[in-house]
């Protein structure tokens, strides 16, 4: 590769801001709804083997969540310093935290490498006794974690072209690594084409298979293009520069990995009945049509808001804040009036019996009233990682999921009944809208306002 970090303004301090945002932000929100598509997909896929193997899914779940946010969460750190460094002009230490981007993989691919090994089963066996649960969730979650390598690379990779501006590449990324996994589902769940019937297995392969495939693109995008940062594996380990990236990215790791803390913690509130299980992880599986198009819309909104900090322009910064926020806002209403008027029909598509329906149809419209105001959250958390207040948005998901979703579940589930647990979404929404304006308010006037 070729070093390409010319001087030439770069068109994240320059172009018109709502052209700019859409043109950054279109490709990642496209292949965040095709990841979302093909999680979706892969579950319906999973629940036409039989309801055991779709509560194996979901019960596993948290633990893959939490290997996502490990990725993503360093991801966004790297993303983050590379965006600043751009905007301040300071190409070298640019070039040094995408080359810190693979390292940084491999650490993370280890982590989860000892997850399946060493902690898929008695994991598994803590949340069910029933074998067939048991067999489905152990393996499919040694096959996703021993396979993780794939995705973590992935994940660094597409944050580092997403901090250049570069948006395609990340989507293609994605998307090659969803189109694999939806096509191979069937085949290797239900065994077509002569193949055998893996069933559970078969969805965590196909996973890994997509990951691969991704990957692949991933590298070669790094390998045969030009970009604004050069990566070198030859680089040594600059621990300043860890430093830099953790500094955002230990916190979104911690945000990100409060998720699975709560999907941990709901799952055992709930774990007397099965068909509130299945609810709540087939709820994750549809609000990511919602949300994972806005996280796509933040992530051409973020090395923005970073290079324009970095380059003290106050006006393009706030301005693709508002852009964001109100997108933001827009795709919320969508989601939440979906939610509300066809919970029954989403439902459905995961084989859900009448016990399902009955506890499903009400979580469905009683969480969705956390949509709206959740816009606000995403969008502030999204610019306090740009600004480098990392801290900010962890404390912000800490207060929303753990502080306030699992009491909140807790007391309510115990006093009132699964149904009005539900509501504990939304409850807790509220407390993170209110702490999020009042740090907005604070990083403003500190950082912001003098500019």
């Amino acid at each position: 590769m070729e070093e390409n970090n010319n001087i030439t303004e770069n068109k994240m301090g320059v172009a018109p801001v709502g052209k700019l945002l859409f043109s950054m932000a279109w490709p990642a929100m496209l292949s965040m709804t095709i990841l979302a598509l093909y999680n979706v997909v892969d579950s319906v896929f999973v629940s036409m083997v039989n309801s055991k193997a779709l509560t194996a899914v979901s019960i596993v779940a948290p633990l893959q969540m939490l290997m996502v946010s490990l990725g993503v969460g360093s991801g966004i750190g790297v993303n983050s310093l590379i965006a600043r460094r751009l905007g301040a002009k300071r190409f070298e230490e640019a070039n040094k935290a995408a080359s810190h981007s693979i390292k940084i993989a491999a650490f993370n691919f280890l982590v989860f490498l000892f997850v399946g090994i060493f902690v898929a089963k008695p994991f598994a066996a803590a949340y069910t006794k029933d074998a067939a649960i048991y067999e489905y969730g152990v393996s499919y979650l040694q096959i996703v974690t021993i396979g993780s390598l794939f995705v973590m690379i992935s994940m660094q990779l597409e944050k580092v072209l997403q901090a250049t501006g570069n948006m395609i590449g990340p989507m293609l990324v994605s998307m090659t690594g969803a189109i694999v996994n939806l096509i191979l589902d069937p085949i290797l769940i239900f065994g077509l084409f002569g193949l055998p019937r893996l069933e559970v297995a078969g969805a965590a392969i196909a996973t890994v298979i997509g990951q691969a495939a991704g990957m692949c693109v991933a590298l070669y995008l790094i390998i045969c293009k030009d970009h604004d940062v050069v990566i070198s594996i030859k680089d040594k380990l600059d621990w300043s520069i860890l430093k830099d990236i953790y500094a955002v990215g230990l916190p979104s790791i911690i945000m990100q990995s409060i998720g699975s803390v709560m999907l941990f913690g709901y799952n055992a509130i709930l774990a007397a009945s099965a068909a509130a299980v299945a609810v709540l992880g087939v709820y994750f599986k549809l609000q990511s049509f919602i949300f994972m198009p806005v996280f796509g819309l933040m992530s051409g909104a973020m090395p923005i808001m970073g290079f324009n900090f970095g380059a003290r322009n106050k006006k393009r910064l706030t301005t693709t804040y508002k852009y964001g926020l109100s997108a933001a806002i827009a795709i919320m209403i969508i989601g939440f009036l979906l939610f509300q008027v066809c919970p029954d029909i989403l439902l459905k598509m995961f084989s859900a019996d009448k016990e399902m329906l009955e506890v499903g149809i009400p979580a469905l419209r009683l969480i969705s009233l956390c949509f709206i105001p959740a816009a606000f959250g995403i969008t502030t958390s999204n610019l306090f990682q740009a600004t480098g207040h990392g801290v900010l948005s962890l404390i912000g998901s800490f207060l929303r999921q753990l502080i306030g979703i699992l009491p909140i579940a807790y007391v309510l589930y115990h006093a009132f009944g699964i149904t009005v647990s539900w509501a504990a979404f939304p409850l807790a929404e509220i407390i993170g809208l209110l702490y999020s304006a009042v740090m907005l308010v604070f990083v403003y006037k500190k950082e912001i306002k003098n500019l």
